[in-house]
């Protein structure tokens, strides 16, 4: 393979092992947030809330994407305060990418997470609490140390989902080769235009980053 090729190897692999480094970290903060409040939460239409959390798993890649293509397109209010604040569009950008990684994967997360605060004892908990933890403290030392491996098992699947993202990322951030361009959607344009050689090594690629991805899963359960 030539220097060119190899370039054009490794610009959608890069960019996609980069992009889903940024959505698995803030996936992560959110998913830690919304798993420990409903697990503790009581307050009428906390299954409406559940259920919207988890839609993006159900839902088809493309209308997630179109959903984010109307939230933050260019002429809704999302998109134009975002517009102005930064002086350029979200939608065909890094940032789009991001944001549609993210709102894939944040699903998976966030059940994983619920299930590990779960099976916290809670006695343990109601024990630090009688012994005067705060919320935080409580947090910090007793319930994410004995839900770590829970915690852990999210972080990799939603580093996972984030890569293999496709349709909502086609949608929201386009296929720009150099700035928007991922694997998944890199390996759908090189197949479709007959380029089988260069769909089959990204295709490897992904099977080898995914397949290592898979290796430390159930170290962290």
């Amino acid at each position: 393979m030539s220097s060119s090729g190899l370039h054009d190897f490794f610009a959608p692999v890069a960019f996609s092992v980069w992009v889903s480094v940024i959505a698995s970290f803030v996936v992560f903060v959110f998913g830690i947030a919304a798993a420990w409040w409903m697990n503790r939460a009581r307050f009428r239409g906390k299954t409406v809330v559940e259920t919207l959390f988890l839609l993006p798993l159900v839902l088809p890649p493309t209308v997630v994407g179109l959903i984010l293509l109307v939230l933050l397109g260019r002429r809704s209010w999302l998109g134009k305060l975002a517009e102005w604040l930064f002086d350029k569009p979200i939608v065909f950008s890094w940032q789009a990418a991001v944001i549609a990684a993210s709102v894939v994967a944040f699903p998976l997360v966030f059940q994983t997470m619920k299930a590990g605060f779960a099976s916290v004892d809670r006695d343990l908990e109601d024990a630090a609490r009688s012994m005067g933890a705060t919320e935080w403290q409580l947090f910090r030392h007793v319930t994410a140390p004995l839900a770590r491996r829970s915690l852990g098992t999210a972080y990799v699947l939603g580093f996972a989902r984030g890569l293999g993202e496709f349709g909502a990322t086609l949608m929201i951030a386009g296929n720009i080769p150099g700035k928007t361009q991922t694997v998944p959607t890199a390996i759908y344009v090189a197949a479709e235009s007959g380029n089988m050689t260069m769909a089959w090594w990204w295709t490897g690629s992904v099977v080898v980053i995914s397949y290592a991805l898979l290796l430390i899963v159930p170290r962290a359960k």
